[in-house]
């Protein structure tokens, strides 16, 4: 790094308002992660809603999913040649512009649309982190970069009962609106508060690049989230797996040979780097995985498995795990800077382990379901604050931004995954009851059983992340 951008990083780290800073970016995360939540109380009545076919009305979902994953690496890589806070503004621009579209249609295609611009903006998320980086000092960085994470989890759980109240109690187009107005409030937050990029590192947008992971990205996901539905040995499941492997196989070959290419994959071949976002999949199967079973446990009739509180009871039931990610980020943030990051985040996906086990074993109260999720919070947090410390001590400052959306993006097929998969077996092992079909105790045990397995792979991944020396002694970080 040059004299010139030595300077520029001493005299952002001396800004007075530093904590403002961090709030106003961890807001942005928050609206950023509540768009995965925003319509899972309208699941049930969206065909009905939209008029169409439920299997065309899982696109209300899936678009988002699929954008979020292709936008946030490349988002990431916009921001380190841009200027971060120039791409978070045009970021929470397509938000706002996406549930003004949406809330204004009736149709199912307009309601696409504007869910998929939604999906764009999780790439706050990195890029936040990114920025917290560049205008931290060292002694501040752990505590906020671990808020700014746990955003990922906790805008859903919080926003959840928020979603279920106006489902219940208003028109569905005002979820849109509310989104629409987080989006306007953190666009004029980040313009007042958020200080001009001044770390740059100026090079070609790779276009190329960028088409070919987006294409193979999509081919994966596709198959991840709709191959349920379709058949997972179906044609098109299988067109969309091996079309999607090949494409990513060719960009990686494409990746190592350019100029200036989307994503260094030397660096992200780094061990540290690899382990880390293998690991991370592992990490959003765990999280997503306890947003797909704990509310249809919670909700299911007395009769079966499941406890039979309405959606907004069931939702206040998840959402302390997203008030604990919130609470814990400072506790994060100093175990980090004594222990390190990866004893943190073993430390976390050991806790999630553990939280799916208590749960397998005792899950007849309603007070079960709360201290696993607690505890799932707990595991979250820890990790999801080491994953981007971890990252940012293993790669140079102009691949801050592309490397946290790289992370981003493998959390990201771990939710997919979760979604899919957990889905899937709640949807095949099921019994009818009164005309309905409910899943059985069995089915949630499959699902329990597979997060533990999950976690248990981030915990091994995560011994193997070589040890780091600790963030003052780093020189890619701020001092």
């Amino acid at each position: 790094m040059g004299a010139n951008d030595d300077r520029a990083r001493k005299r952002l780290s001396r800004t007075p308002k530093r904590w403002p800073i961090v709030a106003v970016l961890a807001f942005a995360g928050l609206c950023a992660s509540f768009m995965f939540t925003l319509v899972v109380p309208l699941q049930a009545e969206l065909p009905e809603l939209l008029n169409a076919s439920r299997e065309d009305t899982t696109w209300v979902v899936t678009i988002t999913l699929l954008v979020a994953a292709v936008a946030t690496p490349i988002s990431g890589r916009l921001g380190d040649m841009y200027g971060k806070r120039r791409v978070v503004v045009v970021l929470l621009i397509l938000l706002i512009i996406g549930s003004v579209i949406a809330a204004l249609s009736g149709s199912i295609v307009g309601v696409i649309i504007g869910r998929g611009l939604q999906g764009a903006v999780t790439g706050v998320v990195p890029l936040g982190i990114a920025i917290m980086r560049d205008v931290l000092p060292t002694d501040r960085l752990g505590t906020a970069v671990a808020l700014m994470s746990a955003t990922m989890g906790m805008g859903g759980a919080i926003g959840l009962p928020a979603a279920a109240l106006l489902a219940e109690h208003a028109d569905w187009h005002t979820l849109f609106w509310l989104a629409a107005a987080l989006g306007a409030a953190g666009l004029a937050l980040v313009l007042l508060v958020v200080p001009g990029d001044v770390l740059r590192f100026p090079g070609r947008l790779d276009v190329l690049g960028a088409i070919g992971l987006g294409v193979g990205l999509t081919g994966i996901l596709l198959f991840v989230s709709r191959g349920a539905q379709w058949g997972w040995t179906s044609p098109i499941s299988l067109t969309c797996v091996i079309g999607g492997v090949l494409v990513l196989l060719v960009w990686g070959w494409y990746q190592l040979r350019t100029k200036d290419p989307l994503l260094d994959l030397r660096v992200a071949a780094r061990p540290a780097v690899l382990f880390t976002n293998i690991a991370a999949i592992g990490m959003g199967f765990a999280l997503f995985g306890s947003n797909v079973t704990f509310p249809q446990l919670l909700e299911m009739p007395t009769s079966s498995a499941g406890f039979g509180l309405d959606m907004v009871g069931a939702a206040l039931v998840v959402m302390p795990a997203g008030l604990v990610m919130m609470f814990i980020s400072p506790l994060s943030g100093r175990l980090e800077r004594t222990v390190g990051p990866r004893p943190l985040f073993t430390i976390g996906a050991g806790a999630i382990v553990l939280a799916y086990l208590f749960v397998l074993l005792w899950s007849s109260e309603i007070w079960h379901i709360l201290a696993a999720n607690i505890l799932i919070g707990v595991g979250i947090g820890f990790s999801f604050a080491a994953m981007p410390m971890i990252i940012m001590r293993s790669v140079p400052a102009n691949e801050t931004g592309a490397s946290n959306g790289l992370n981003a993006l493998f959390r990201s097929i771990g939710t997919s995954s979760a979604s899919a998969v957990m889905g899937g077996i709640l949807a095949a092992m099921s019994v009818d009851i009164d005309g309905v079909a409910v899943p059985t105790r069995a089915a949630f045990d499959v699902c329990f059983w597979l997060a533990i397995a999950a976690g248990l792979v981030a915990v091994v991944l995560s011994l193997f992340i070589p040890k780091q020396r600790s963030a003052e002694q780093h020189p890619s970080l701020p001092n």
